[in-house]
Parts: C-alpha cells; structure tokens; sequence
C-alpha cells in the first residue's frame, strides 16, 4: 500500500511538472509572438515591446569576425522613428523549440516574409516576477538567393 501511495504522489508530481512548462512554452510563444514579431518587425507598438524585453537585453552578431552588441534601448529608439509606418508586408513566424529549465528557457524562432524565410533568431528568456522577458538573442540571416 505504501508502494502504492508513493507512486500516486510521484505521478502526480510528474504531470504537475509537465503541465507547468507547457503552459510556461505557451506563454513565452506568447512574449515572442507579441514583443517580438509584432511589436518590432511589424511595429504593431512600443508599448509591447518594454513589455516582453527586459531593459538589459541585448542582441549579439558577428559583423567582419567581430561581435556586435545592440541594446534593447538603442533598438527602440531605432523603432520610435519609423513607428506608424506600415510593413510593406507583414513578418509571420514558427517557433518550433522551446526548452524551458526552472525560471531560463531558450527558443529558435524562424522569420519569414511573403514566404521567404529571412532568419533563425535564438532567444533566451528568463522569468521575473512579472512573467517571462526576452534577455538576448543571437540570429542568423538566411543568404538570399
């Protein structure tokens, strides 16, 4: 009975486990898809985007060998200047990983435009106490051809 009882609790424990972090994959979909996708590439606010990003991210690039730092405060002041401006056409996505361990997650979202795919962009995320926000994110363009 007691074998019994302490595989009810371990099994329970387990489902617990895995529902929370699906329901935590959704909701940094949630941030990717809101802050990211349409709050700077199809300028849908600036507004969503403080929401999802955490005051000290960064995104991180190779230019000429070098790597390149852009913050996110340099990267709204970029956006506030062509803000309102409608996207000759809009930037879908696919996110189609999403690890999460504890309160850290990483997630590889594709861009496409019109069907062409642009990039692949890893995100880190972290949660706080306000939810999940985007820390850093590498990228890598796809070469046109």
């Amino acid at each position: 009975m007691r074998t019994l009882i302490i595989s009810f609790l371990l099994m329970t424990a387990i489902v617990s486990v895995a529902q929370q972090t699906e329901q935590d994959r959704e909701a940094i979909r949630r941030v990717i898809q809101e802050s990211y996708v349409q709050g700077i590439h199809n300028k849908a606010g600036i507004e969503l985007v403080e929401k999802g990003f955490h005051p000290g991210f960064e995104m991180l690039g190779v230019q000429d060998g070098l790597l390149t730092r852009y913050p996110i405060y340099s990267w709204i002041e970029t956006l506030k200047k062509t803000m309102g401006q409608t996207p000759a056409s809009e930037i879908t996505s696919e996110i189609p990983f999403v690890d999460v361990a504890g309160d850290a997650a990483v997630a590889r979202v594709e861009l496409f435009k019109e069907g062409k795919h642009l990039f692949t962009d890893y995100m880190s995320l972290y949660r706080f106490q306000e939810g999940w926000k985007i820390v850093a994110k590498i990228y890598y363009r796809i070469p046109e051809k």
